[in-house]
């Protein structure tokens, strides 16, 4: 008797924990973790996953019990679309904040689209990444048609640059940029010597050379600071002090390091604000530097906002199906049309393919190694 009450006693605590226990729900993040650009990439996870840990107690509510994952694509197409197809799989999975780069997120969002996963990427800019009508694509920054042509404008008014070299890194995101700034300087007057792409990486003496030759105003270099910075430095290296104006993948404090002495007279425009040009960052900026031991950049901030934009579809979606679990179809439906608040960058509606409707786009100066805001506009998708 005492035996057979016991074993009833155990199986109504083993009872009470299944109707206790939380469903799992995941929100990944999809960005270069290793390799060349780990290190803007690993800004990007982070601040991912500090925005889901502040998530978690209000999913519990809800009987959801909410985690993180972070995938690693290393800038790379084809392990991005692998890691895709990971994600996919894992059907806790219901968002993704990424990718980073425009060429990876291209084919990555095809991997996704079938299974309805839905992505809001911080950082790509490329306009293919949302003209495609993806369902399941969104972005909380400036396309490449908003960026390009602010590059090209401020070299034309500010740098008063009559005569402009442009490089392009051979990538969806580089010649996406390029082909924007060739369009808008021509518009504007100025002589585009060429737009050359280039895949080089460490000896740039043969396009020097060509610059030194054709002597431009400025020069335009559409790609990574990986590339842009050791290309900065062999130009200043040969006496070349003329402007280098780029873009977004410029935004990182490794360019100095990679740039040297060369870190000066650099421009860039980018999506993702100077942590100080955002009010509302302060208690970010401080939970972020206990979190992780380090300092903040623009792409966490904007990988926070992403994060949080797909943790409150998440909850919309959830609340719209009676509290119970929603499908990864309603969630990418809640976030396409939803209205996001409370956001270190204000407030995010997307359009009909994923734009976000109204975003901030930033101009920075590096001079002596430092980055400085320049200026900022306010800038307005093509559809709506």
């Amino acid at each position: 008797m005492k035996r057979l009450t016991l074993n009833v006693l155990i199986l109504g605590l083993l009872a009470a924990g299944v109707a206790g226990a939380q469903t799992t729900i995941k929100i990944a993040s999809l960005s270069p973790l290793s390799g060349s650009q780990s290190f803007t990439g690993t800004l990007v996870r982070n601040g991912a996953q500090q925005a889901v840990d502040e998530y978690k107690a209000e999913f519990k509510k809800l009987g959801f019990d909410l985690q993180f994952v972070g995938y690693d694509d290393q800038a790379d197409p084809a392990t991005g679309t692998a890691a895709a197809r990971k994600i996919a799989s894992d059907r806790s999975i219901l968002g993704v904040v990424g990718t980073m780069n425009s060429g990876v997120a291209i084919p990555a969002s095809e991997a996704l689209k079938a299974s309805h996963v839905t992505m809001v990427s911080p950082a790509t800019t490329a306009n293919q990444v949302t003209d495609r009508g993806l369902a399941n694509m969104n972005r909380i920054v400036a396309r490449d048609d908003a960026q390009g042509p602010a590059g090209a404008e401020f070299m034309l008014n500010k740098l008063k640059a009559k005569k402009v070299y442009i490089l392009n890194d051979k990538t969806a995101y580089g010649e996406g940029l390029a082909s924007e700034v060739e369009k808008t300087l021509k518009a504007g007057g100025a002589t585009v010597v060429t737009n050359e792409g280039t895949e080089e990486k460490s000896d740039f003496s043969s396009v020097i050379a060509k610059i030194k030759l054709q002597k431009p105003d400025a020069v335009y270099f559409g790609g990574i600071y990986t590339q842009i910075g050791i290309f900065i430095r062999q130009l200043r290296d040969a006496g070349i002090d003329i402007p280098v104006v780029g873009g977004d993948g410029l935004d990182s404090t490794e360019l100095a390091v990679i740039a040297a002495k060369g870190a000066n007279n650099i421009y860039y425009t980018t999506i993702a604000a100077p942590i100080e040009a955002l009010p509302a960052a302060k208690t970010f900026v401080a939970d972020y530097r206990k979190k992780f031991k380090t300092a903040p950049a623009g792409y966490s901030a904007f990988a926070y906002d992403a994060a949080k934009v797909i943790a409150q579809g998440i909850l919309n979606a959830a609340k719209a199906n009676g509290g119970k679990l929603p499908s990864r179809a309603q969630v990418e439906s809640a976030i396409r049309s939803g209205k996001f608040t409370g956001l270190l960058s204000g407030e995010v509606t997307f359009n009909s393919v994923g734009d976000r409707n109204s975003v901030t786009l930033y101009i920075m100066k590096v001079e002596g190694g430092k980055q400085i805001l320049d200026t900022q506009s306010t800038v307005k998708p093509p559809r709506k």
